[in-house]
């Protein structure tokens, strides 16, 4: 008992996330018994069917690919309380410079996509960081200037790529000519379209956790987050992690567009904003601004949405009902003081048992 109390009290956010996940499904339950006329069946798409066939959780991997770039590109900046939500504009930015480059250069199969993906990471990158820039330079606010740098990456290379040197005019819809086969990343798992974006995604879960929790560089970033005047006494660079966090943010968003696009699109189509860059701040506030709990929190949601389309798919239940969960689990996780309460009283038990 008194071991299983201490490690409530040493994972208690682990725990306060799992109450708050239960809590979700819960009230959706409830709300499903009360508008479905087949509750049951309801119930066990929403649940059980990502699992009922090797296609539907293939789209389960399929869909934590850009939500794990997505959620490790906020974690970073969210760890340097950096609230902003540029993400957005460089997931799309990402996708269309990783297309155009992969359209205009020439290049062999096992060098053309990496080369695509680091492009579309640099000018990510870019894209952030300005807002990073702008905050050092004139202390703007960086959520509404990255806000406002999201429509303008947008509509800047919407316009580029749908010129006349990249649109495929024969094509039925807007897109682009279809990208070279060399620039595409292959399939990895027969019977879906997971793709090696997929290692590609694990290298940099492995590469930011490493960067976030193990070098000089990471604790300046957290202890920058945390106090910026004391990081400042204490002789770190302040406007320098800043700007680094912005950029290592915006560099992330770019590789997950590059590599959604390579992935799964054979040609570059998308005509708004794809929506990752918002769903990466759900992902960061599940993960708690932990990236190695980053790639688990996306792969809950994947598999929640997908779950909640087969489920309007089979039944009368909208797949609406995944918003009422996102957002319980949301207020719950956010919320301080939900079972804080609980953990105080567990910390006595414990302060108490150690007199």
């Amino acid at each position: 008992m008194n071991k299983a109390r201490s490690w409530i009290t040493k994972h208690f956010d682990l725990v306060r996330l799992v109450v708050a996940v239960l809590i979700g499904i819960l009230l959706a339950v409830v709300v499903i018994f009360c508008i479905s006329e087949e509750p049951g069946t309801a119930i066990s798409k929403l649940l059980g069917g990502p699992l009922q066939s090797k296609r539907r959780f293939g789209n389960v991997i399929e869909l934590m690919i850009p939500l794990t770039f997505a959620g490790l590109s906020i974690t970073v900046m969210f760890t340097a309380n950096q609230f902003n939500m540029g993400t957005e504009g460089a997931f799309y930015a990402g996708g269309a410079v990783a297309a155009a480059v992969a359209l205009s250069v020439g290049l062999p199969a096992g060098i053309s996509p990496l080369v695509c993906i680091a492009a579309g990471g640099l000018v990510g990158g870019v894209i952030c960081a300005i807002a990073g820039f702008l905050k050092m330079k004139w202390n703007t606010s960086e959520l509404v200037a990255s806000l406002m740098l999201n429509y303008i990456a947008y509509y800047l290379f919407k316009y580029l790529l749908f010129t006349d040197r990249f649109k495929d005019a024969g094509a039925g819809f807007v897109a682009t000519y279809p990208l070279p086969e060399s620039s595409c990343l292959s399939q990895i798992v027969e019977g879906t379209r997971i793709h090696t974006g997929l290692l590609v995604m694990l290298v940099a879960v492995v590469v930011i956790a490493v960067y976030m929790k193990r070098s000089a560089a990471g604790f300046a970033l957290k202890l920058t987050g945390e106090n910026q005047a004391f990081a400042r006494y204490s002789g770190v660079g302040v406007g320098g992690v800043i700007l680094a966090s912005q950029f290592i943010g915006g560099l992330l968003g770019g590789m997950g567009g590059a590599v959604q696009v390579l992935g799964m699109y054979d040609r570059f189509q998308w005509t708004s904003l794809p929506g990752y860059g918002f769903d990466g701040v759900i992902v960061a506030i599940l993960a708690r601004k932990n990236p190695v709990m980053v790639p688990v929190a996306a792969f809950f949601l994947a598999y929640l949405r997908i779950g909640s389309d087969v489920m309007s798919s089979s039944t009368d239940v909208t797949n609406e009902l995944v918003s009422i969960i996102q957002s319980i689990i949301i207020l719950f996780v956010s919320a301080k003081v939900f079972l804080e309460a609980y953990r105080q009283k567990l910390v006595v038990k414990e302060a108490t048992i150690h007199e």
